[in-house]
């Protein structure tokens, strides 16, 4: 007003330019025109006509610059907030309905109830499930991303006692036209109790329903204050996310990391690292003290950190968190209660140690006497004289495996019958079902081909001595190569190997030291017959060198010619066995497939956003695998645990797993291809149709596996090119290259200097990265996981501790151990899931045993065949039949028997001769069986003594009934006349 006061009345025209610098980028005009009885004034800086020359005796005046800026400003808002306020009554507001489904709970506590009805009443006044929706885009006034005012779940407390396993509760969201999409959701749980929030659905938009897959346990905001934040099903790279989302986006995955500190609670879903530092509990005993696995000493992916306080004893490790109480893993990692459910089903140990503790003193009482009663497992079942009515025992979850039945007053608990057993009973001690298993067993990945003969190890000789050198010689194989060389056996592919030597011979010292544990490293070689199976044809067992001229390191055993040589090769067979148990468990089964795979899903969840379209592709496969390692951490692999109980290795087992990971396991080889190629069993040919050829064409693992490898290459890749059309988008995906840096330089720091990670900079990079881990977590994690209970279940066929070395036909006192080697000290065999534990001893083979008035010297217990069990009904396997052919002509009984004693003696005349003889290579022998006719008692068995290792000649005394043939004066010269065959003719019809 004061301006229009001073120059009122007054026509005149200002140029900005007479006072503005040249430089300045605008012109001002400002126009005042006198009317009659009124002045008005037009004043526009920005009028971009051009300036008219100055009317002649006009007034030029100066206008500030800054006044010219204020006019502009407020001009400029005014105008701005017109057009907004013009827009918002424009903008047309309507109503979305929210659909939210809420999972409960079918088992609940006294506590959990009455803090569900608690909840139900406070609802009801205000404390409620508060729900905000959020678009994509961002707010202009606030630089914000636009939100919905905040809506509440309804009839949340009618629903609470509802059973339906899914609840769903709606609510209403009032947003405009000018909204845009809806990208995110936010929560905010006003109760005291957590819920599991399943998915939430939005209906009302025009781009049609929106879906939130959430899966996620939604705490109380007394626990946790932050809003839960839910993004869509629509999957962005974070150089693509909406500007409304980038910011929530962050957040998110700042949430989840946490800062690294403090301990953390079971509702927490944070996502760290730490070292294997809880194995061990040294403040219960020294005895139970572990070291550290994950660093320089003991190599070792990392695992998911929990924050708990060291111990009282170790300052390094951490406390323990032992059974019944829970493992910290992020919230959502847990299982779910039908998982729960199933998995407490599968754990027998639990059971037996916290349920029924009288049940396991029940069963490790004593040792099975022979395999009869192993067999009444599975038939009749094992007689638990527990002391429990029939009601109370229904209450106990019993493993699937377990079939509970109930006779009067006692549990009988049956075992279903294991595959291997269940159509051939006998097929676990056949050569031809033991090399079957090597590539279509439970642990089909570590036979190998053989590239030179002898195997040669790859031990540092400075470390563990020069004798690394094998005992393997031509001469133990070339019987067996179907008339081929060694070296053409070689050169064609014919021999293959499992080789565990270099994985225990290191550790064989402390093992054996160890109470009831007996090991050896053992190298077994296979050949490929023009069948195209395999056969066993050598098996080297080492131990480390032995003080004493004497003592022998190392012994090869080749397939059995004869009785005892066959128990030493059964023997050797069930050595291989436990150290093939040893190696699938600890090192191909947890190590490869579940503590390797646990930095890639921390990374995942730490830098890989829920929006970021390779973690929707992982986060199936990745599901469970941190709670079930944080059990096996707490059972299975802890100290005194289940594998450390129950396997040849005890104490030293995960220091194998973690020279494993040490010196074998490699990223770049996991993947089905790069591992056959590694392993010599196939070659690439792109003629084939997976572009490799299988040097054994019969490998049932690779001919499946192949076909899923390729399978889930091809989905990955065409997942893969829809969101990365190009190299650069890889490269430039920062979520994406700090998951994969993450992943090797915190989650494996151990090989982080390794040479052989792969890169990831191409599309073909990042398929062959995400299809590893893909099959590493579901198809090869099956095929080594699901054959446990089939194939180990029977623990004679695959036992995983071994009791004792086998005795050495070279020993003077071999008769006498053998002798000694009784059922319940040889072997103890526990069959072993991880996720199912079930601890019973077996003792193997029956070898050698008489009872104490048995007449049988100590050479034919050396000298029984092959023990089948209850192939004769009543037979002892300390007695034999011995069918010999007819002798010439028709001499009397007493030359019959003379005849046979005589053919007896051959091969077991003397006790020190050497009882490698076969007696059915005996001549005229025809069958050797064993002999169930047995008399009860100490009577006569009828059968030829032996005393003192020597055969006793006829004595009346035990042959009186023959006596009667010698009364026959007229049998020696007994003549039979054969008569003739008639010839009967053929009628003609």
């Amino acid at each position: 007003m004061a301006l229009a006061k001073e120059i009122m009345g007054s026509r005149l025209i200002f140029e900005r330019s007479s006072l503005a610098s040249s430089s300045s980028p605008f012109q001002s005009r400002l126009s005042i025109k006198k009317r009659t009885q009124r002045t008005q004034f037009s004043i526009n800086p920005f009028d971009p006509r051009p300036m008219r020359a100055a009317v002649s005796g006009s007034v030029v005046a100066a206008i500030s610059e800054d006044l010219v800026k204020t006019l502009r400003i407020s001009t400029v808002g005014r105008n701005q907030e017109k057009k907004e306020k013009e827009e918002e009554e424009k903008a047309v507001k309507f109503k979305v309905r929210a659909v939210a489904t809420v999972r409960n709970k079918n088992k609940q506590d006294f506590k959990e109830t009455l803090v569900k009805h608690l909840d139900a009443f406070t609802d009801k006044i205000g404390r409620n499930v508060v729900l905000e929706l959020i678009s994509t885009q961002v707010d202009p006034k606030t630089n914000e991303p636009k939100k919905s005012k905040a809506a509440v779940l309804k009839d949340w407390s009618k629903k609470s006692n509802s059973k339906a396993e899914k609840v769903h509760y709606t609510a209403e969201f009032t947003v405009d036209s000018a909204f845009g999409s809806p990208g995110a959701i936010t929560v905010t749980n006003k109760h005291q109790k957590e819920f599991f929030l399943e998915s939430i659905t939005i209906e009302g938009f025009a781009c049609g329903p929106v879906h939130f897959p959430c899966n996620s346990w939604v705490q109380s905001q007394k626990d946790h204050p932050s809003k839960r934040i839910f993004f869509t099903n629509q999957p962005y790279l974070p150089s693509e996310t909406p500007s409304g989302l980038r910011t929530l986006r962050e957040k998110e995955l700042e949430n989840l990391r946490g800062n690294g500190e403090g301990e953390r609670k079971l509702s927490d879903r944070i996502y760290d690292y730490d070292v294997y530092n809880d194995i061990g509990n040294p403040d219960i005993s020294p005895e139970l003290a572990r070291p550290t696995f994950g660093g320089r000493e003991f190599p070792y992916p990392r695992r998911c950190r929990t924050g708990r306080s060291s111990t009282d004893t170790d300052l390094m490790s951490e406390r323990r968190v032992e059974k019944p109480l829970p493992m910290y893993v992020p919230r959502d990692e847990q299982f779910e209660e039908s998982k729960q459910d199933t998995f407490a089903a599968c754990r027998l140990k639990a059971v037996l140690h916290n349920l029924i503790p009288s049940l396991k003193a029940s069963i490790l009482a004593e040792d099975f006497a022979n395999f009869g009663e192993i067999d009444s497992l599975y038939k009749e079942g094992l007689l638990l004289k527990l002391g429990i009515q029939d009601d109370m025992f229904k209450k106990f979850p019993l493993p699937k495996i377990v079939t509970t039945l109930q006779k009067s007053s006692e549990g009988l608990l049956r075992y279903d019958t294991p595959k291997i057993v269940s159509k051939d009973k006998y097929a676990w001690l056949r050569d031809d079902e033991f090399a079957r298993q090597a590539i279509a067993g439970i642990n089909p990945v570590n036979i190998e081909r053989v590239t030179a003969y002898p195997p040669v190890s790859n031990l540092d000789p400075e470390i563990y001595g020069s004798d690394l050198h094998s005992a393997l010689t031509e001469d133990h194989i070339i019987g067996h190569l179907d008339g081929l060389s060694v070296q053409q056996a070689v050169e064609t592919n014919r021999l293959f190997m499992v080789d565990y030597h270099d994985i225990y011979l290191p550790f064989l010292d402390r093992i054996n030291a160890l109470d009831g544990r007996k090991a050896y490293a053992t190298r077994t070689i296979f050949f490929l017959t023009r069948l195209g199976t395999l056969k066993p044809i050598a098996i080297e067992l080492s131990l480390p060198p032995q003080s004493g001229p004497n003592r022998k390191s190392k012994r090869v055993v080749t397939p059995p010619v004869d009785a005892t040589s066959n128990w030493t090769w059964q023997l050797a067979k069930a050595h291989v066995g436990s150290n093939d148990a040893g190696v699938h468990q600890l090192v191909n089964h947890w190590l490869r497939t579940h503590a390797c795979l646990e930095p890639f899903i921390l990374a995942a969840h730490r830098q890989l956003s829920a929006l970021h379209p390779i973690f929707k592709l992982l986060d199936p496969h990745m599901r469970y695998t941190l709670e079930i390692n944080a059990v096996a951490r707490q059972t299975l692999v802890s100290a005194d645990g289940v594998i450390e109980s129950c396997f040849t290795a005890g104490q030293y087992g995960l220091e194998i797993s973690a020279a494993a990971y040490k010196n074998r396991w490699r990223f770049d080889m996991e993947g089905l291809p790069a591992d056959l190629i590694r392993r010599g069993m196939a070659v690439p040919d792109p003629t084939q149709p997976h572009g490799l050829k299988l040097l054994v064409e019969d490998y049932p693992y690779a001919n499946d596996g192949l076909l899923l490898w390729s399978a889930i290459q091809t989905w990955v890749r065409t997942y893969v090119e829809r969101y990365y059309p190009n190299p650069n988008l890889i490269r430039t995906d920062t979520e994406l290259q700090a998951w994969y840096s993450e992943s090797i330089n915190v989650g494996h720091a151990d090989h982080r200097d390794a040479e052989w990670w792969p890169e990831l900079s191409t599309v073909d990079d990042l398929v062959s990265v995400i299809t590893t881990i893909v099959w590493l977590a579901s198809a090869q994690h099956a095929a080594l996981n699901f054959g446990q209970y089939p194939y180990g279940g029977y623990v004679p066929n695959r036992p995983p501790l071994m009791r004792r070395l086998i005795p050495d036909e070279s020993d003077p006192e071999f008769a006498k151990r053998t002798y000694e080697l009784n059922q319940n000290q040889i072997i103890n065999r526990r069959p072993l899931n991880l996720t199912a534990a079930v601890p019973f001893r077996l003792s193997l083979f029956s070898l050698f045993s008489g009872s104490p008035g048995s007449v049988n010297s100590d050479v034919t217990r050396c000298s029984e065949l092959i023990r089948v069990p209850s192939l004769v009904e009543g037979c002892d396997y300390k007695h034999w039949l011995v069918l010999m052919k007819s002798p010439k002509g028709y001499p009397p009984r007493n030359d019959i028997v003379r005849g046979f004693i005589k053919t007896l003696a051959m091969a077991l005349g003397r006790v020190h001769e050497p009882l490698t003889y076969k007696i059915r290579s005996l001549p005229d022998v025809k069958w050797v069986l064993p002999d169930s006719f047995i008399v009860d008692g100490d009577s006569g068995y009828g059968g030829e003594p032996f005393i003192d290792g020597e055969v006793v000649p006829y004595d009346e005394k035990y042959h009186a009934d023959w006596l009667r043939d010698q009364t026959d004066d007229d049998a020696k010269n007994r003549v039979f006349k054969k008569k003739p065959r008639r010839k009967r003719k053929k009628k003609l019809n």
